[in-house]
């Protein structure tokens, strides 16, 4: 099969989590999602717990309004996912998706009542962070291999898939199809991996497109590979497709009218070095999404919550 770096457009875990910690009310922000699992006589037993909990991950999903904030597969840097959480908290977000580290994910839940996603390519480090409290796990977000010159076929993928499964065959799982495969095998792939059981495809694309114009053109060239393959690969299977890589505030809209379910930001927001700015473009792409009031903060709002985070 022939690939390239940059193909043309071709255990029961924790169920219950922390109280977010709401220092932002009286901005117009929208209550977080609840999270929550309540035990009843007929949901008792671990595999009806862990059940409930895949609905209530994926409810977002559903109703074709899912976005997650990722902070990166190598971002191990506490200060940085700390902000990238409480932005994606704040700032209207549904899922928020960190490393696969246990102590990451008990900083994320501290932090925030969102449902935790980690990602890594390694399906034994999933375990622990799943005992730890996330509730997702995600295969993919490949984009510093690729700067390694390390590529995913098809067969690798599909492993990987199947020993996560085989690890944690009830947690939710969502596994990104590779951009560097053409976009007939990368529909291949997502048709094989939703009968290998998996909950969520995530397409992606940005690493991979160079835009040459600025501006608005510029960002809708950037996000054409990604939008692509959500359309591609959403017409051919029945699970949700996350459309993922080089979204703005502009086309992840574009991701939903392509049949996505739900939308990935990673760069456009981890990428900041200041919380306030970072819940404001969460805020802005959520707001794009339907998910969250358009106005923005006013100077005197963005003010006060630099005071409330002590920047």
């Amino acid at each position: 099969m022939h690939s390239s770096i940059c193909s043309p457009i071709s255990s029961p875990f924790q169920l219950l989590l922390k109280p977010s910690h709401n220092l932002a009310m009286g901005f117009g922000l929208l209550p977080k999602p609840k999270f929550s699992v309540k035990k009843s006589p007929s949901s008792s037993s671990p595999k009806a717990l862990l059940s409930t909990a895949k609905e209530s991950v994926l409810k977002e999903f559903h109703e074709k309004r899912a976005l997650k904030i990722i902070s990166g597969l190598q971002n191990f840097d506490r200060d940085n996912v700390a902000s990238v959480v409480t932005a994606a908290d704040k700032g209207g977000a549904t899922h928020v998706d960190i490393a696969c580290d246990p102590e990451l994910v008990k900083l994320a839940l501290s932090l925030t009542s969102l449902p935790v996603c980690v990602s890594s390519v390694d399906p034994a480090a999933f375990l622990a962070a799943v005992e730890a409290g996330a509730v997702m796990v995600e295969i993919g977000n490949y984009d510093s291999f690729y700067e390694k010159g390390v590529l995913f076929s098809p067969e690798k993928v599909l492993n990987l898939t199947k020993e996560t499964k085989r690890i944690l065959p009830s947690v939710t799982l969502s596994v990104t199809v590779p951009h560097t495969l053409s976009l007939p095998d990368q529909v291949k792939l997502a048709e094989l991996l939703e009968k290998e059981g998996v909950d969520i495809i995530q397409t992606e694309g940005g690493k991979c497109s160079n835009p040459s114009k600025p501006g608005v053109l510029g960002l809708i060239e950037k996000a054409t590979p990604t939008l692509a393959a959500a359309y591609s690969i959403s017409g051919a299977v029945k699970i949700p497709v996350m459309c993922s890589s080089g979204l703005s505030t502009v086309t992840a809209p574009m991701a939903i009218t392509a049949g996505a379910a739900g939308v990935g930001v990673g760069s456009a927001v981890n990428r900041l070095n200041d919380v306030v700015a970072m819940i404001a473009e969460v805020r802005s792409i959520a707001s794009s999404l339907g998910g969250a009031s358009a106005d923005r903060h006013s100077p005197y709002e963005e003010e006060t919550l630099r005071r409330l985070y002590n920047m």
